[in-house]
């Protein structure tokens, strides 16, 4: 997994703070100093925490559950569609859909009504309807998508979620921490990480900033993905082979039962055959007995 260096992110602005006066206290540790009113945040610590959340990703991924990635701030939707859409997870950078974690199979409802909608579209029935209705339930169609296109692909909660801005995100944090979902956060000076499972100090207001941040994620996730895919290629054969040796075994059971079973019909036909010739040789002898007495 490639590591971000130091004059890149020096580069791309990720040490940049907020205004003095604005700072959460909480945020000292991971603060370098002060310069003009501003705040500079120590990118050693900001290095060290992408590293840490950048691997736990890596093995959400691998273990093939979902990571939510949610930035509504206009600097952020861009890259946050490219880079979460080229990586096939879910994410919301349009108003995040109160109670969308806490009540889930409302939201889910309102995915499948997108469904039903693209299947109507496809019918002969689409046809028949008149031209207000279809306007109707196009703009529908459009709304939900807006808003639901892009976790459509989400069937069940997330195993965790990445952030960008947590005082802005602030409902969508406050679900996940109620259902113990792990939030992955950018935090700035300003913002409280308190409630944060891995805090990622950095400058969540530019671009470059974000961009930088959340593209060493996606790759992380990316190579999860990767090692997963190759993992069931390898399993693939195993598994063949396990199948083929099972059946082999089960035929040679088959087999040896078939064998037994004839063994064992054998003997019952010889019993019978056995117990007459007895039985004659015991009337003979009796027979030669009783004439002996006459």
């Amino acid at each position: 997994m490639p590591k971000l260096e130091f004059q890149e992110m020096l580069d791309a602005g990720v040490h940049f703070g907020h205004l003095k006066r604005k700072w959460n206290p909480a945020m000292a540790p991971y603060i370098f100093m002060e310069r003009n009113g501003i705040h500079i945040i120590d990118l050693h610590k900001t290095a060290v925490k992408i590293d840490e959340a950048a691997a736990v990703l890596k093995q959400i991924a691998k273990s093939g559950r979902k990571i939510l990635f949610v930035a509504t701030k206009k600097q952020a939707k861009e890259i946050i569609a490219d880079k979460v859409g080229s990586v096939n997870m879910p994410y919301v950078v349009e108003r995040w859909p109160g109670g969308m974690l806490t009540n889930f199979p409302t939201i889910r409802k309102a995915v499948k009504k997108m469904t039903s909608i693209d299947r109507l579209m496809g019918e002969a029935a689409w046809n028949s309807l008149s031209k207000r209705e279809k306007l109707q339930i196009s703009r529908q169609r459009a709304k939900l998508d807006k808003t639901l296109g892009s976790i459509a692909d989400l069937n069940r909660l997330p195993a965790a979620m990445f952030v960008v801005d947590v005082m802005k995100e602030h409902i969508a944090v406050k679900e996940a921490i109620r259902l113990n979902i792990p939030v992955f956060a950018m935090v700035d000076t300003n913002s409280n990480p308190n409630n944060i499972d891995y805090v990622i100090p950095a400058n969540d207001d530019a671009s470059k900033s974000i961009e930088l941040v959340v593209g060493a994620m996606t790759d992380a996730v990316k190579e999860g993905l990767a090692e997963r895919k190759v993992e069931k290629e390898n399993e693939a054969p195993k598994e063949k082979g396990a199948a083929k040796n099972k059946k082999g075994e089960g035929r040679a059971r088959i087999k040896a039962r078939k064998e037994a079973n004839a063994e064992v019909e054998a003997q019952v036909e010889k019993t019978p055959a056995t117990e007459e010739k007895n039985s004659a040789t015991e009337e003979k002898k009796s027979t030669t007995e009783e004439k002996g007495k006459e």
